[in-house]
């Protein structure tokens, strides 16, 4: 019988992970101790550690087993990824993201040999939170070293260039000046805009959407600067739009067809339910259709208006889809939100709006309430 208990992310730590590693550090230092550092890691805190937390302590105990100092112990870690490598190719496994955790906490005072030794964990395990606190502590060493990066035969590490060099990145640590000025980034991007790698495209795409979040103007000329060189590029610029597009920025929407200023398209019949508790689904639907006599493209969205624990709004806007409509035609689509907490988002009882957004405009919302 499955069970019906979700997995836990956190639970990917497992005692074979653990100790299969243990066994390739013996191949490569014979004096491991293995049991005692399996013992380590799983002792009386295990259980109650969440996913970074449990990170961070097999990075502590690595600390604690290998030899005394950062480099003989980083060079065996190197020689452990090289054997991962050998045996079953390059890969980005995020269980083994404590390898590139032990460089970043450990490794900071070393670049000589912090630096390489990302380049060849980031093959096997991302290094792009990793990369965050040496681009603070050496901001133009490794700025030309991104740039080198960029240019690697491996697409991990390309995609390291980017993904590692965003100004934004999620769970990462912030790099204000690169916030402030992007401008050290675009030659990375621009050298990817074609990468044959899907993962290094997408990076490329992300960084961009998070430089739009300070620089829209900036990114705006470079998206009409790549459009139309290939359907790669066309892709990217089109995800690194959604940002702006979401927003309803009316340059990046006429940029993509999309006319702000629509006016034979029309929503009609909203109708959203009166309340929804947490944990439950709020069900809306609505017509629209096109009165007009010419086709018509159509970016329609809904957004929600979360109260936040201080009373405020959050808003919040979820594509529904991207179409032409054609003249005298009309549908009615109907969707959910459902109101789950998650890590990412609690829900607050009272007062919330739903909106229909066409063509990044509001075009008829209805109120609800979250108990």
């Amino acid at each position: 019988m499955e069970s019906n208990v979700p997995f836990k992310l956190k639970n990917i730590y497992t005692q074979d992970l653990i100790q299969g590693y243990g066994r390739i550090v013996k191949q490569v230092w014979p004096s491991f101790p293995e049991k005692a550092f399996s013992k380590k890691v799983f002792n009386h805190e295990w259980e109650g550690l969440e996913l970074k937390e449990r990170m961070r302590h097999i990075s502590s105990q690595i600390n604690n087993t290998f030899p005394s100092g950062f480099e003989p112990a980083s060079r065996i870690i190197v020689q452990t990824v090289d054997h991962l490598i050998h045996q079953h190719g390059s890969k980005m496994t995020f269980e083994y993201g404590f390898l590139a955790d032990f460089i970043e906490r450990f490794g900071l005072e070393y670049p000589d040999t912090s630096i390489p030794a990302l380049e060849k964990i980031t093959q096997w395990t991302s290094a792009e939170f990793a990369v965050r606190p040496f681009l603070l502590r050496y901001p133009d060493r490794m700025y030309a070293q991104m740039l080198q990066w960029s240019q690697h035969e491996s697409p991990y590490v390309r995609r390291l260039s980017s993904e590692g060099f965003r100004p934004r990145l999620p769970w990462g640590q912030g790099i204000p000046i690169l916030k402030k000025d992007p401008s050290p980034i675009l030659p990375i991007l621009e050298r990817l805009k074609n990468d044959p790698a899907e993962t290094v495209r997408r990076s490329v795409a992300n960084n961009l959407n998070d430089i739009a979040k300070d620089h829209p103007a900036l990114v705006l000329k470079t998206i009409k600067s790549w459009k139309g060189i290939s359907n790669d590029t066309d892709w990217i610029i089109k995800h690194a739009s959604r940002g702006l597009l979401k927003k309803g920025d009316e340059r990046a929407l006429k940029l993509f067809g999309f006319d702000p200023a629509i006016s034979t398209v029309v929503v009609e019949n909203l109708k959203c339910g009166k309340s929804v508790a947490i944990d439950d689904l709020l069900n809306f639907s609505f017509d629209i259709m096109n009165q007009g006599k010419k086709p018509v493209k159509a970016r329609i969205e809904y957004a929600i208006d979360y109260l936040t624990s201080t009373g405020k709004k959050s808003t919040k806007v979820f594509q529904i889809r991207e179409k032409i409509m054609q003249p005298d035609t009309q549908e009615t689509i109907s969707r959910f939100q459902r109101f789950a907490n998650l890590t990412t988002r609690k829900h607050f009882p009272g007062h919330h709006k739903l909106s229909i957004l066409l063509n990044g405009k509001e075009v008829a919302s209805a109120s609800f309430q979250v108990k």
